[in-house]
């Protein structure tokens, strides 16, 4: 008798990434862990091979179907490689069977890379903590506290279960999509790299440092890395270009407001709207306005609001009975006038706990969002803060200006890229912020 083959339907954050691929944005997000040692691609293929049993989901294939694309259970399984591609190169190949993440290494550092329809960033770290875990256990021959990951103790179905389906309250959240449409944002420009390959950027400071400085500003480091982003913003801005609104688009984990263990997509997004003629040069002024965003933003009835966006979209009768290259066209266009709204986006995953027993072998961790523009991630592990850029651009001005603001504050930063002629043409200025 032959297997039965499963399917899932997307997760309501999955729906529309299918339909917005442009250029550089591939919706593929990437996150890293350099240790302190080289790779053994020998011993890292082992570790994915056990970690991935826990996780069989994210071996599905994207298929389209009449009305929406679904995921298939495959029997591809994934090959370790040594890092040869550009960042966040795409995985979703329109008629191609392939699994839709891959996983790299490079000297010391671990990859792994996944289409967003997968799951969101806290989704995905739940099986590259895994991995990196039974990595070094294999490599260093000893075993970790189970206790670290009982936390994360669940059934295959819980995680596997779209969470915006089981919370999803029967409200007219579609609303809430279309308001980014209405704002009339500044817009990032620049050189966009001819082969629409992704350029990063990624600076390190001292997490406790940093953490100071937010005590000093009387506000949590989220805010205070949102109002440094946006100043960074303003630096670049003309004064006729100061005349529009920067907003800036935050991932919310929702896992933090509703009790799931799915290693789905399961965020929502709130907006930061400020005016650059409020500015007075002083991270207090854009302070006060992010801090209050992220307050009334982050209520409960706003989170709840936020959920049901996403989820609407499924339960909205005209969109479900509308064709797929119809929806595929609609949303693309949506989508363009939605981005049309926002200048940036900033997200930020937190502090990285892993393992005591594996801490000592780990320097830093890091992850990168493609974006039609530019966006940032920033994580810390330890005393190791990244600011991770990723966009198309080949010249990075803003991510320039933040690091030139921490250095005013007093953070000595340390600046890596994959873009060889921006090192050399800002070598000076790389030097004086290590």
């Amino acid at each position: 008798m032959e297997k039965r083959t499963n399917w899932y339907k997307l997760d309501n954050a999955a729906k529309i990434i299918p339909s917005t691929i442009r250029g550089a944005n591939t919706r593929v997000f990437r996150i890293s862990c350099e240790l302190f040692e080289d790779v053994d691609p020998e011993i890292l293929q082992r570790a994915l091979d056990e970690s991935i049993v826990e996780y069989p989901f994210f071996n599905c294939i994207l298929r389209r179907g009449l009305f929406w694309y679904y995921l298939e259970d495959s029997n591809l399984s994934c090959s370790v490689e040594k890092e040869h591609l550009p960042v966040c190169s795409a995985l979703y190949y329109p008629g191609k069977k392939s699994l839709l993440y891959r996983v790299f290494y490079y000297k010391r550092r671990i990859s792994i890379e996944m289409f967003h329809v997968l799951a969101d960033g806290t989704g995905a770290f739940m099986f590259f903590r895994r991995m990196v875990t039974r990595y070094l256990e294999i490599a260093h021959d000893f075993h970790v506290d189970g206790d670290f990951f009982a936390a994360e103790i669940d059934s295959l179905q819980e995680r596997n279960n779209d969470a915006f389906r089981h919370f999803y309250q029967n409200q007219k959240g579609l609303k809430q999509l279309k308001s980014l449409s209405s704002n009339h944002a500044y817009q990032l420009n620049g050189e966009v790299d001819g082969n629409n390959e992704s350029h990063v950027v990624e600076a390190t400071v001292s997490a406790k440092a940093f953490k100071k400085l937010a005590q000093k500003h009387n506000a949590t480091v989220g805010v205070l890395c949102t109002a440094i982003y946006i100043a960074a913003i303003i630096d670049t801005m003309s004064t006729a270009q100061k005349k529009k609104p920067i907003v800036v688009s935050v991932p919310v984990n929702l896992r933090q407001y509703f009790a799931s263990n799915t290693a789905r997509n399961f965020f929502g997004v709130i907006s930061i709207k400020y005016n650059p003629l409020d500015f007075d040069n002083t991270l207090e002024s854009i302070i006060k306005v992010v801090n209050d965003s992220f307050k009334k933003q982050l209520e409960p009835d706003r989170i709840n609001s936020t959920m049901n966006s996403y989820a609407a979209l499924e339960h909205n009768i005209a969109i479900k009975v509308v064709p797929l290259f119809i929806k595929d066209y609609a949303v693309g266009r949506f989508d363009a006038a939605a981005k049309s709204g926002v200048t940036t986006s900033i997200s930020n995953m937190g502090v990285i706990k892993m393992p005591a027993e594996v801490t000592p072998f780990i320097e830093r961790f890091s992850a990168f969002m493609t974006a039609a523009k530019e966006q940032i991630t920033v994580c810390s592990f330890r005393d190791k803060m990244v600011f991770g850029e990723c966009s198309a651009f080949t010249n990075h001005p803003t991510m320039l200006n933040l690091c030139r603001r921490l250095t005013a504050e007093g953070i000595g930063v340390e600046i890596a890229t994959n873009d060889y002629d921006v090192y050399t043409k800002n070598k000076n200025t790389d030097e004086e912020s290590k």
